[in-house]
């Protein structure tokens, strides 16, 4: 039985996929019912920003981010820079996202992702949004690219998504501004470092997130994930810190509010 915390978010969750398709509407009220009042829907490529954006006028409580996934930037653009202004002109964009640098697997080549990177962060600046950043094992171009760019140091340049780099990636990227979201994994037998590095952080900059359907928390591992489950996240956060559930709710509720500025009751 998951516990009701108020008004959790769920700050990365891709509820466009086709894993949501028969239950949308449940897995929804479900979440309401966990007590994650809003939700964050990233794009991942330029084919399904219409498809967040139109969930986000479909219920309440919705945001999206719109941008190229650093596996999608194979065939990038200059003019898809443009394609992502306009997107981003609708106030329920709230972040450019998801973006950033995957060495993992080997669908686009190092170049074209630093450049699809840099001008997504470009474009942020431009438009006074926060960015939401996928970091798979290229920490070191990942962190160089964003210190290069126009969002280092400023107030609420975004959060590195699903944070599982080591300690001095995160203690860089929070040099520069960033918040740190975590996900399932925190919840993972073999974690520890993770762990470590969510107790050693600063609060005030940390996320939580369910990337549903994909890192299921435990005791849902193996199991499609959905927006419900980041109460285990929060848990699992409020155990390393040594606080009430409730007060991590309040805490990281405040800083999705900061960084995406969203309003409360919208």
């Amino acid at each position: 039985m998951l516990h009701y915390l108020p008004m959790l978010i769920d700050t990365h969750c891709h509820l466009d996929f086709k894993q949501f398709h028969s239950d949308r509407d449940e897995m929804i009220a479900r979440a309401r019912a966990a007590g994650v009042t809003e939700m964050i829907i990233p794009a991942v490529s330029l084919d399904n920003c219409a498809a967040v954006l139109a969930l986000t006028k479909q219920y309440t409580g919705l945001y999206c981010a719109v941008g190229v996934h650093p596996n999608s930037t194979a065939d990038w653009q200059p003019a898809h820079i443009d394609i992502l202004r306009d997107y981003a002109q609708h106030p329920n964009v709230v972040a450019i996202g998801e973006i950033g640098v995957d060495y993992h697997w080997d669908k686009s080549p190092k170049t074209m992702q630093h450049q699809a990177f840099a001008a997504q962060m470009q474009l942020a600046h431009e438009l006074d949004l926060p960015i939401i950043v996928h970091n798979r094992e290229a920490s070191v171009d990942c962190l160089r690219l964003m210190q290069a760019s126009p969002l280092a140091g400023k107030d609420r340049p975004g959060v590195m998504h699903s944070f599982g780099a080591d300690e001095e990636t995160a203690v860089q990227a929070i040099a520069l501004g960033f918040y740190l979201g975590f996900t399932g994994p925190i919840t993972y037998k073999k974690a520890t470092q993770t762990r470590a590095i969510a107790q050693n952080m600063p609060l005030d900059r940390i996320l939580i997130e369910t990337d549903a359907p994909y890192l299921s928390p435990v005791p849902y591992r193996g199991k499609r994930n959905e927006p419900a489950y980041v109460v285990r996240v929060a848990e699992q956060l409020a155990n390393l810190h040594q606080i009430d559930v409730t007060e991590i709710g309040r805490i990281t509720t405040r800083n999705a509010r900061t960084l995406f500025k969203l309003i409360e009751g919208r």
